[in-house]
């Protein structure tokens, strides 16, 4: 399992038989704090063996918990935690995320997969990737506002210049070469002047294939912003090459080997917090002007009622807010509940669920930025 998911969704959309099983817990990077996360997880495991025996037989509990419990005693796990843990599982299904954000403890036996943390971190608008790059190499990072890792990249990612030159060319990179005498009538060249025409060539080409690669593996499928981290010399080129939109304008001005990962994030996210901003605060007017055309609400039942017919065009659900229930996708009626039932989730969980679903846009929005008391905005589509 890689660090870092890259994409979620497959899971979150996906039609899954009851019961399904979430849970998710804070985690720990470091010894000694990390200590206490296995034992956090056995803890939620008994929280979930509980709801499940309010309506499931013993053999139908056991197979369910088996995968749980055989992670609770993997030490090489979890001793390589990241932020935060989430366990997505059903019948025929056992997903592990490591995350970048603390996650609040949570374990859940419903009709569907709780969702909200990992839509946080999909749909969050403080996401972004670095692309660090040098004439030799390059390396990528996926962070947010808390911390940044590096991605290990895909094959369909050159990693060197050395990958790119042999496989366009079937030579190695260029190094040394001799340069006999001038045709005649020719103008003799020093072979330093056209080494250094070579090298700088294949440095355009490396920067080419890596602009291809990230865009059509990163930059298109998660939307992200990328910020570029290399020495000034390399800017210019590598702006001159791109056909990526989701360049920013802002840089790092170092290679990212010369800054510690906190270093990186530091100044990373004073790049990517205006926009940030930005986005937020356009979210927000989107939905005010919509609610006072008649076109948005933040009223629970009424946008349940719309979100079952899918004619919600943006969800804006607050990211700490819970609201246990169940809503019919049929009708739209929403029922409130306990979470420690195990048919019973939260609702704006699955309310973010449908609109997904329907094609729709999900944001999930820190408490203190969120525009109204209810935990949840729309804006309809009509």
């Amino acid at each position: 399992m890689d660090a870092l998911e890259r994409d979620y969704s497959p899971v979150l959309l996906a039609d899954h038989e009851p019961p399904c099983l979430s849970l998710y817990q804070p985690t720990h990077r470091h010894h000694p704090d990390n200590q206490q996360d296995p034992i956090r997880f056995r803890n939620s495991l008994k929280v979930l063996e509980a709801s499940l025996r309010q309506k499931y037989a013993t053999r139908e509990v056991r197979p369910l918990l088996a995968p749980f419990r055989i992670l609770a005693e993997d030490r090489a796990f979890w001793n390589h935690t990241l932020d935060g843990l989430a366990v997505l599982a059903t019948s025929g299904l056992f997903k592990i995320y490591r995350l970048q954000r603390s996650v609040p403890e949570l374990a859940v036996v419903a009709d569907s997969f709780h969702t909200k943390p990992l839509l946080r971190i999909l749909q969050s608008a403080d996401r972004y990737q670095i692309l660090g790059l040098n004439r030799h190499e390059m390396r990528l990072f996926e962070g947010n506002r808390d911390a940044v890792d590096e991605i290990e990249p895909l094959p369909e990612v050159p990693r060197t210049i050395a990958d790119v030159i042999a496989e366009q060319t079937g030579e190695p990179e260029r190094k040394n070469r001799v340069y006999g005498p001038a045709a005649p009538g020719g103008t003799t060249r020093q072979g330093t002047d056209v080494r250094e025409e070579g090298l700088a060539s294949d440095t355009e080409r490396f920067f080419r294939a890596i602009d291809r690669a990230v865009l059509e593996q990163y930059s298109r499928p998660s939307g992200m912003p990328l910020l570029l981290a290399a020495l000034p010399e390399h800017h210019h080129l590598f702006r001159t090459v791109s056909r990526n939109p989701f360049l920013a304008a802002e840089v790092i001005d170092t290679y990212p080997a010369d800054l510690s990962l906190d270093a990186l994030r530091e100044r990373a996210w004073q790049l990517i917090l205006p926009h940030y901003l930005e986005r937020l605060s356009g979210l927000i007017e989107r939905f005010h002007a919509a609610k006072s055309n008649g076109l948005g609400a933040d009223d629970l039942a009424e946008i349940a009622t719309v979100a079952a017919a899918g004619r919600i065009a943006m969800l804006l659900i607050d990211a700490d807010r819970e609201i246990p229930g169940t809503f019919d996708v049929a009708t739209g009626a929403i029922r409130r509940g306990d979470l420690d039932h195990p048919e019973v989730d939260d609702l704006l969980d699955d309310l973010g669920e449908r609109a997904l679903r329907t094609g729709s846009e999900v944001v999930i929005v820190p408490s203190a930025r969120m525009p109204t008391e209810t935990g949840i905005a729309a804006i309809y589509r009509f």
